[in-house]
């Protein structure tokens, strides 16, 4: 079935292929998440009359359980947490209120997978790519993201002080992630990374030994240490590397009519001050952090 926000094929396109009419036909990709709110087939931002999912209201995807500091209570729909707190700010800059915002359990992986969506948008610490951006479209990044090192305090992995030292070491990090990117491109271990579906099995791996330290972006680095494995520090911080700074981004469909509005929510809080302000409430200063070289 059709969604609703899935844009009819344009006329030119119809005698070619369906892959000549993806490519001929496709909007060109201008803003950092994904084409712009303009052109044929797209529509105007008009506050809460956006060719949303379901009419009249926004359908916002998210995995469980919710971790904080993203989430509160494992509760999505709470407003509580980084990424509750932002889904709902984006909501209301697009002129829909608390209550008419939907929340939808997506597996990690599922958001950023290829086919239609059946939210609006997704956030779930997804980071922007050009590989994922083959699947589906993204917003404008709405936190800047650096990725962290976590190991038992007192081990050989919390002793480490460079990117050479973690090479000698056990590491883990969730499967499809920015932060599994990191231990292979950037580590690149002399032992094969374990690979878990879930950081909550990451975590678990930690506790009982079967790796020596795992990867996750700061903010989590900081919530697993302080509430969920106590006896574990955060090691070091890897420095921005690239062209650009790694993003988390709002995931939409590839074809979504309302990629272009979402971003100029998203780029709206930003130059307002509504991140930055949800920032500071809801995740922890990294600056005492060592950037691990």
């Amino acid at each position: 079935m059709r969604l609703a926000n899935r844009p009819l094929r344009l006329a030119a396109c119809a005698t070619v292929t369906l892959l000549a009419a993806a490519v001929g036909c496709a909007p060109q990709d201008e803003s950092p998440g994904g084409p712009r709110a303009t052109g044929a087939g797209e529509q105007s931002c008009d506050r809460g009359k956006l060719a949303t999912v379901a009419d009249g209201r926004l359908t916002v995807g998210t995995d469980r359980p919710a971790y904080a500091p993203w989430f509160h209570d494992d509760d999505p729909a709470g407003g509580k947490g980084f990424e509750s707190a932002v889904a709902y700010a984006v909501a209301r800059q697009l002129g829909y209120d608390k209550g008419a915002v939907r929340w939808q359990t997506v597996p990690f992986n599922n958001a950023f997978a290829p086919g239609e969506k059946k939210f609006d948008f997704d956030i779930n610490q997804i980071s922007i790519s050009a590989t994922r951006k083959r699947a589906v479209a993204f917003s404008s990044g709405y936190y800047d993201v650096r990725q962290a090192v976590v190991a038992l305090k007192g081990s050989r992995a919390a002793q480490a002080k460079s990117i050479a030292d973690l090479r000698k070491v056990k590491l883990g990090a969730q499967v499809g992630s920015t932060s599994l990117d990191v231990v292979n491109d950037t580590v690149r271990p002399a032992r094969p990374p374990a690979v878990f579906q879930k950081n909550d099995f990451a975590k678990s791996a930690l506790k009982n030994g079967q790796v020596d330290a795992i990867l996750t972006d700061l903010p989590t680095a900081f919530y697993i240490t302080s509430a969920e494995v106590k006896d574990a520090e955060v090691v070091g911080q890897f420095a921005a590397t690239g062209a650009a700074e790694e993003q988390f981004g709002l995931v939409l469909d590839k074809e979504s009519r309302i990629t272009g509005c979402v971003t100029a929510a998203v780029d709206a809080l930003r130059k307002n001050g509504t991140l930055a302000a949800l920032e500071k409430k809801w995740l922890t200063d990294a600056v005492s952090v060592p950037v691990l070289k």
